[in-house]
């Protein structure tokens, strides 16, 4: 089917265009379907854009920013993570992207133009051209049919600029009007993508400092101090063994390594596994499995394996780095506990408290003079429905719990 669409009529366009924005997305959640919506608008008003982009910084620990992408035809909008080291790229240097970034208040790069206008403007718009001047654009651009693009700086609040590009695959490349009503329009898109994209910074930034099921009932409102469930879940609570000497006597950066390098290890079997990462604790770390989620006993114990797999491939790295061998203890234990708000009355920490919690941390203690890697309570043993899967070591006094506490190490260990 051939596509339709009306003439531009850049005044109603216009009125339009910004009426929908700024009155019709306020119930949209999400920013790449406003983007959408706002790409496929401006073709059935006439613009011919075949693909338009979205670059915008954020505040992950991995990822330097996103680009959501829409284009002519597609089912719906892309998006991907961008690299810490895009800006080194030789890719990047010298592309529309990182001349807006440098200050630039617009960039437009052009396909098949007379030489005569390679250096001039653009008949009617006052606005300068670069035609294929950018090598890694011009063979993009070439790739995807496209005969121009013009990138803007979309300017958030407080000095924030991101960049929004709006490419054409129409002969001759986008006319004034289309230019002029794409430039008149970005403050609105501004406004309106900078809401949702501060939402989703603000889940972001709870995800990574909270955990995403605790950054979930934050948002929910879950904020008053001493608010709070009782849960019934496993707890497991994991430590570094001789970290105060380490931290003594190496140097800042490598302790910050090691850490990392011991974090990435035992934190990503808690999280591939379900669990939540409630709480780092210098070189520890709190964590929690909800036990209303199925297999929640057998997926704990599927992430102590894997963690110990991972701390055993990291020593191997180590050693064959001429480095020492980290040492390391994991307590486990099931019982009810309080999750919620504890704290000050103007600051407070999203955790869980009880003896349970308690128990799981003289385990870990346990494993040291029991030199085992992973223990786990009688009450947490309870739970599985492989018993082979773990050897009962006996019953040992545990400091500030009453009776003396079943304890088991992981089977094969």
């Amino acid at each position: 089917m051939t596509e339709t669409h009306d003439p531009l009529d850049g005044q109603t366009s216009r009125d339009a265009m910004l009426g929908w924005l700024l009155r019709d997305t306020l119930d949209e959640r999400y920013l790449d379907d406003v983007f959408a919506g706002f790409c496929d608008r401006l073709r059935r008003h006439g613009v011919a854009v075949a693909h338009a982009a979205l670059h915008l910084r954020t505040n992950h620990p991995q990822w330097l920013g996103i680009e959501i992408r829409w284009r002519l035809g597609g089912s719906g909008p892309e998006s991907r993570n961008l690299d810490y080291g895009l800006f080194e790229t030789e890719g990047f240097r010298g592309s529309p992207g990182q001349r807006i970034r440098d200050g630039a208040a617009m960039v437009r790069q052009r396909r098949g133009a007379s030489q005569g206008s390679r250096q001039g403007t653009h008949r009617g718009t006052g606005l300068g051209t670069d035609d294929d001047g950018h090598p890694e654009t011009a063979r993009l651009m070439a790739g995807q049919g496209l005969t121009d693009l013009v990138a803007w700086p979309l300017r958030y609040s407080l000095g924030k600029r991101h960049v929004a590009t709006f490419a054409s695959d129409r002969p001759g490349g986008f006319a004034a009007a289309e230019i002029a009503l794409l430039a008149d329009l970005l403050p609105a898109l501004a406004v309106v993508t900078e809401v949702r994209h501060k939402n989703r910074l603000t889940r972001l930034l709870l995800d990574t400092y909270v955990g995403p099921h605790a950054g979930g009932m934050i948002l929910d409102g879950a904020t008053r101090r001493g608010s709070g469930v009782t849960v019934e879940a496993a707890i497991m609570v994991i430590d570094l063994r001789g970290f105060t000497r380490i931290s003594e006597l190496w140097p800042r950066d490598d302790v910050i390594a090691l850490l990392n390098d011991y974090f990435d290890a035992v934190c990503c079997p808690v999280e591939r596994n379900g669990g939540e990462i409630l709480k780092f604790m210098g070189d520890g770390l709190l964590a929690i499995f909800p036990l209303d989620r199925p297999d929640a006993g057998g997926a704990t114990l599927r992430a102590a394996h894997e963690a110990r797999r991972a701390m055993r491939d990291l020593n191997r790295a180590r050693t064959g780095q001429g480095l020492e061998a980290l040492g390391y203890g994991i307590g486990v234990h099931a019982g009810a506990v309080m999750y919620g708000n504890i704290g000050s009355r103007t600051r407070l920490d999203f955790t869980v408290i009880g003896p349970a919690v308690n128990v799981a941390a003289r385990l870990e203690g346990l494993t040291k003079v029991l030199e085992a890697d992973v223990l786990v309570s009688g009450a947490f043993a309870a739970l599985l429905d492989a018993p082979t899967a773990l050897a009962c070591l006996g019953s040992y006094p545990l400091r500030g719990v009453g009776e003396p506490l079943e304890v088991y190490r992981l089977a094969g260990e």
